[in-house]
């Protein structure tokens, strides 16, 4: 779910200091020239971007990096091509493999048509809609840091006009909060417990964006709760439309999103110049590029073997004994990628190490169910 979120992907969500309002019709005029003059000044300056190779103008950078709303994008004047970009696809996948866990965690999953048609529907209310309105309005409220960080970007750049991000920002929220409501009618549920599964992680995800709580600000509070949008809203409105939640599940999925929170911080190296130009605490500006990447993988291998020592204690020893399988391969790939340069190996490492991570998530369902 929204917020469900913004995994884990894999991008990481910076920060700009706006005027606190519910969706962006703030400040229109005064931002709008704001955003021209950069524009200009990014055409104009193009000398200036190639003094570090990953803030390359994006001109000549990849179609499909685009589509997937990822660094290295192209270009583009479609503006189907660029409200896609907006959403970031990439990012839908942990949110979609959050309800596959919750359905199979209830335990009340069936292979027929009417339970797969219900989940097709909750993962497009997590992934496309929710978490493409997240995405998208964070990149509303980043877009200072943006043009600083990457300045080809579809808001920095003017590719895209203010009212037409907002009005995406609206369309993807109600567009989820509607698919919430009809997935409560349609699972026969006396209270909606989707639908303020869905209203909840849309709210955590504009109080993580936005000013005046702006929850990024602070490393350890907004990467926590980015690890709780990706892992445990969509997981809990998985469950919740096959089965119920019960205090387990809850505390069980919120451990999780300590991980997370690891997870999270990966994605904050690459943004450490903006950050410290805008006086955000980001784990890395905080502490320090070496001790934040200690902090991160400790943040998912501890993590992880507390949940094997849970499904030990609870009598399951041939999940606990799958799931510790699964974390000695991401400790490898830490030390061959991670730990040696978080920056250069970021989408190498988790692209290895990842996959592995969110197997032992349905491990973890899996076992929850018997």
């Amino acid at each position: 779910m929204a917020s469900l979120l913004n995994t884990a992907s894999s991008i990481r969500l910076s920060n700009a200091r706006t005027t606190p309002r519910f969706l962006p019709p703030i400040s229109l005029s005064l931002h709008r020239r704001r955003l021209v003059v950069r524009a200009a000044e990014t055409d104009a300056n193009e000398a200036v971007k190639p003094q570090a190779p990953d803030k390359a103008p994006a001109g000549s950078g990849s179609n499909f990096n685009q589509l997937l709303g990822i660094k290295g994008a192209a270009r583009e004047t479609n503006k189907w091509k660029i409200r896609l970009q907006l959403t970031k696809p990439v990012t839908w996948p942990p949110l979609v493999w959050g309800v596959v866990c919750g359905a199979a965690a209830s335990g009340n999953f069936h292979w027929n048509l009417e339970d797969v048609a219900k989940a097709i529907v909750c993962m497009i209310m997590s992934g496309p809609c929710l978490t493409g309105y997240t995405q998208t309005l964070n990149d509303w409220y980043d877009r200072e840091i943006d043009a600083i960080n990457e300045p080809y970007r579809p808001i920095p750049s003017g590719a895209i006009s203010e009212n037409e991000v907002i009005t995406q920002i609206w369309l993807l929220l109600l567009g989820g909060l509607g698919l919430a409501g009809l997935l409560d009618v349609w699972a026969g549920h006396d209270f909606p417990i989707v639908f303020y599964l869905a209203l909840g992680g849309s709210l955590l995800s504009y109080i993580y964006s936005a000013p005046p709580l702006k929850l990024k600000q602070n490393g350890w509070i907004g990467n926590f709760a980015l690890g709780a949008s990706y892992i445990s809203l969509p997981w809990w409105a998985g469950q919740a439309l096959f089965g119920t939640l019960n205090p387990d599940i809850i505390v069980l999925t919120l451990l999780y999103s300590i991980a997370g929170l690891g997870i999270a911080i990966v994605n904050d190296f690459k943004s450490i110049e903006g950050d410290r130009a805008l006086g955000l605490q980001s784990l890395p500006v905080a502490f320090g590029a070496e001790t934040a990447k200690w902090i991160c993988v400790g943040a998912i291998d501890i993590t992880q073997l507390s949940v094997a020592g849970y499904l030990l204690g609870a009598g399951k020893p041939y999940y606990a004994l799958a799931l510790v399988g699964l974390i000695i391969p991401q400790v490898i790939f830490q030390f061959q990628y991670f730990l040696k340069d978080p920056v250069k190996y970021d989408v190498k490492y988790q692209a290895s190490a990842q996959p592995f991570l969110v197997l032992g998530l349905l491990v973890t369902a899996l076992a929850t169910s018997h």
